[in-house]
Order: C-alpha cells, then sequence, then structure tokens
C-alpha cells in the first residue's frame, strides 16, 4: 500500500504557494501559520511518537486537536489567545486542504467541531499625555542617535503605524510636497494607506533628513537605517525595543504614568485613544489604523476612567439645580442598555 503522503505535500503548498502567493500574506503571517504546523508535528511526536512522514489528516481528529491545544496551554503555557489562534491556523490549514481534496471534507468539518475558548476582553494599555510627553523628552536630539531616536518616537506615535511599517519605510514613501503632507504605509495583506502628518511632525522629519540623508537622492534608501560593519540596513525592531526599553526605565523616575512594560505597538493604541477621546469616530480611525473592519477598532470604544469623569462632572451633582430631566427618564428600552442587561 502506497504511503499517504497528502499531509506534508499540502503543508508545503499552503506555506510557500498558497499563504504567500494566492492570499499575498506578508512573512510574518506565513511565518505564524509554519509556527502552528510546527507546534502540532512537536506535539504528535512527543506525545504520540509519531514522525513527520507517519503525520495525515487522520490524526487531526476532535480528540487529537482537542488534547493538543491543552498540551499548548498547560505545558508550553501558552495564552487563550495564544492557544485559539494556533486552533484558526489549523483550521484554515485544513479548510485549503479540503478546498483541494474534496475526500478531506470530513476532516474539516470534525476540526471545525472544536471551540475556541472564550477570553476576556483585555483594557487597552495607552499612554497619558503627561507619559507620553516624558518618554518623548528621554532622547537628547542634540546627539546624533538622539535625533534619530525620538524623531522615530515621534512619527510612531503621530501615524499611528505599526513598527514594522515603520521599519519598512523608504524615502520614496514620504509625500511632503502635497497639499496635505503623508507618509505611504504599507500594512498587512499588501494594503497601502496614506497618513497625513501634522506640522510639527514635518518640521522633525525635515531636520531629521537633514542629518541622516543629507547626501542621500536614492528613492529606495530605508529612512530608518543602521551601518553595521559599513553595511547599511533597515533598522531591527530589536533595536527599537532595546532604546525603548531603556527610555521607558528612566521617563518612570519622572512620571508616574509610564507603565512598567514601554513597547512599539503602544503608541499605536496611544494614538487611537487620543483620537477616540478627542471625538474622532471610529469609522475614521480604523481607517487611519489600515484596520480590515470596524470590529476590530471596536476594542477602543471602551470609555475608560478619565472620559467617565468628564462625562460624569457634565451631571450636576445637586439633584436642585437640573434644569432638565436626564435622557433614561421614562425611557426603559434606554436604561436597560445603561445598566448592562441588555
Amino acid at each position: 500500500m502506497s504511503r499517504d503522503d497528502r499531509f506534508f505535500r499540502l503543508v508545503r503548498d499552503f506555506l510557500l504557494v498558497y499563504l504567500p502567493k494566492n492570499r499575498c500574506y506578508s512573512p510574518l503571517t506565513v511565518k505564524s501559520y509554519r509556527e502552528a504546523l510546527q507546534l502540532l508535528r512537536t506535539y504528535l511526536k512527543d506525545d504520540r511518537g509519531l514522525a513527520w512522514t507517519q503525520i495525515t489528516f487522520d490524526c487531526l481528529d476532535h480528540q487529537t486537536v482537542t488534547e493538543f491545544l491543552a498540551w499548548l496551554e498547560n505545558t508550553r503555557h501558552c495564552s487563550v489567545a495564544s492557544r485559539n489562534q494556533r486552533l484558526a491556523a489549523l483550521k484554515s490549514f485544513v479548510k485549503y486542504a479540503a478546498q483541494e481534496d474534496v475526500s478531506l471534507t470530513e476532516a474539516y468539518t470534525e476540526l471545525c467541531k472544536v471551540p475556541a475558548k472564550k477570553t476576556p476582553r483585555a483594557a487597552i494599555g495607552y499612554l497619558s499625555e503627561n507619559a507620553l510627553a516624558s518618554l518623548l523628552a528621554q532622547p537628547d536630539p542634540t546627539t546624533h542617535r538622539g535625533l534619530r531616536n525620538q524623531f522615530l518616537l515621534i512619527l510612531l506615535y503621530d501615524t499611528a503605524a505599526r513598527i514594522q511599517e515603520l521599519l519598512d519605510l523608504r524615502l520614496r514613501d514620504l509625500h511632503l510636497q502635497d497639499p496635505v503632507p503623508c507618509v505611504y504605509l504599507h500594512g498587512k495583506g499588501a494594503k497601502t494607506r496614506a497618513v497625513p502628518l501634522l506640522t510639527k511632525t514635518v518640521q522633525h522629519l525635515h531636520r531629521y533628513l537633514q542629518e541622516f540623508h543629507r547626501t542621500d537622492d536614492d528613492p529606495d534608501a530605508w529612512l530608518f537605517y543602521t551601518v553595521i560593519k559599513g553595511q547599511v540596513g533597515p533598522m531591527s525592531s530589536d533595536t527599537v525595543a532595546q532604546f525603548l526599553n531603556r527610555y521607558g526605565t528612566t521617563a518612570q523616575e519622572h512620571c508616574a504614568d509610564v507603565p512598567d512594560r514601554v513597547h512599539p505597538h503602544l503608541f499605536r493604541h496611544s494614538r487611537a485613544m487620543h483620537l477616540y477621546q478627542a471625538g474622532m469616530p471610529l469609522s475614521y480611525i480604523k481607517d487611519f489604523l489600515g484596520h480590515a473592519s470596524v470590529d476590530t477598532t471596536d476594542i477602543y470604544a471602551t470609555a475608560d476612567v478619565t472620559m467617565l469623569k468628564t462625562a460624569l462632572e457634565k451631571v450636576r451633582s445637586d439633584p436642585a439645580e437640573q434644569t432638565e430631566a436626564p435622557v433614561w427618564e421614562d425611557n426603559e428600552e434606554l436604561l436597560l442598555q445603561l445598566c448592562g442587561l441588555k
């Protein structure tokens, strides 16, 4: 009887052809799918004693996948979110396999019965204006490296870019002569979006270009770069994380609002939350952040303590001073919604 090689043949096609070429997924996204399949392979080898060539779609039954997910949580100490992400990756792969080979439809149907775990929505961490100002004050702009680091953080906040979107920028992505100066960010799914720049940010940008690209007329040159042994290359996210962690530690000494862990994505969350607090509609924030759906942007719609305090202060505390009835009076439907009962 011939060996069933469909599993690893379809894994290869899924990772090397379907995801990067047919779906145009980014290398980081493909890496995430690859890691999910690698973890499954590790589990089947360690727990079931199966070599890679012995794995077939019959291994992906309800019980095995459920035990694999439990292994992720209990042995590898993955979070529920990570567990759900790995499950989603497996479902995507088996769905693709079923599209390529109709006889695998039952395997996909079986896998769809494995539920994702519900997770409580975590509060979005973001920087207060004082914390942001304290962080931006840490680099010394009178030094070569300090000027670079400070401008990178300014641009990171002003554009609300993902860190990789920022580090992928080239000089040709700057459109400073347009009626509205902007920068073109290349995001997930090969999607490009134009983000307008504030006047002060443009001023910082010109100062940075004068220092780091004074004689550079190559439009393909990296906006942010490092020079290692004479070789110019794009700056890595590890470099940013390193100096940002250092700035976070020193900023905490001057501002108690600075969180214990400061990371690049915190600037994206902060910009989005500040825009929301300023009254920008979520539909606009969605486009600004490059989200595919407003459902993703909805995480910023949870009122924080400051917003609640501001709203409450608009209501007079003395009932005798009330000049008009509350909006929920005689409105049972609205009252139920406000109480979270509907």
